[in-house]
């Protein structure tokens, strides 16, 4: 059991907490009735009446499928974001990847309140996800189901499954809208129409995700260190300036007697 949470805390934070938060609310949903779906999807009469309900912008993209959606949909989502927090070169801050979930599920509700007419969003999320991580997967392959497939044709297999299959065609369809305007609006047009980058992550956004060195706590003030390669000689008594013999500089950390 203890593997298995030290494996579930390694994983990337933003993927981990999207898949948790998806499993709770859809189980939560389906099997006990509460909170009821009635309290999740979107609908902007409630948003702006007072007290506003804002939190619909978040939970109408962490129900899933019913069945076997139940078991995909997380797994989905977890596959697509971390790819993206680990590592994207679109994406080399946490923060840039924070932006990039408001900016595109914005666009998805937009889409379906004007055009597409869905309530929940997540599908729309995934395949959005799908679509910017496998852009720049050009030339390699991948496996949808049974089949081998160029990585970049993935999200139109999705979508096309969703055609045949009866699914949510229509909210895949927002998603890869969404992405693909993210895509031009961020990259291709200040790289190619000579345009700003029009969805630069803001600074407020980058304040939000960094974590204070100075903790205020009821009980005093915590400290946290600096960086381990600005710590690595204290740690090892081992830095420059110490008034400890040669011999002693390698010999650790002291401990107290008693």
């Amino acid at each position: 059991m203890s593997e298995l949470m030290d494996a579930y805390w390694a994983a990337p934070p933003m993927a981990r907490t999207l898949a948790t938060a998806i499993v709770f609310v859809s189980f939560s949903v389906y099997f006990t009735g509460f909170p009821g779906y009635q309290h999740i999807y979107f609908t902007p009469d409630l948003l702006f009446r007072f007290p506003p309900q804002i939190w619909r912008l978040v939970t109408s993209f962490l129900l899933s499928g019913p069945k076997i959606g139940l078991i995909i949909h997380p797994m989905w989502a977890y596959q697509n974001l971390s790819q993206l927090e680990a590592g994207h070169p679109k994406f080399p801050r946490k923060e840039d990847v924070l932006y990039y979930l408001m900016t595109v599920g914005s666009f998805i509700i937009a889409l379906n309140y004007f055009y597409f007419g869905s309530y929940t969003f997540l599908e729309g999320l995934i395949v959005a996800m799908c679509y910017t991580v496998t852009q720049d997967q050009r030339g390699q392959k991948t496996n949808f189901f049974f089949f081998t497939v160029p990585a970049q044709a993935l999200p139109y297999c999705m979508l096309i499954s969703s055609l045949l299959m009866g699914g949510p065609f229509m909210l895949e369809l927002s998603g890869i809208l969404a992405a693909h305007l993210h895509d031009f609006l961020f990259r291709l047009w200040p790289e190619f129409g000579g345009g700003p980058n029009l969805l630069a992550t803001p600074a407020w956004v980058s304040y939000l995700v960094q974590t204070p060195r100075i903790l205020q706590r009821d009980y005093g003030t915590a400290v946290r260190p600096p960086t381990a390669g600005a710590t690595s000689g204290r740690s090892t008594g081992a830095s420059t300036g110490s008034v400890l013999p040669d011999s002693w500089k390698t010999r650790g950390a002291g401990h107290r007697l008693g």
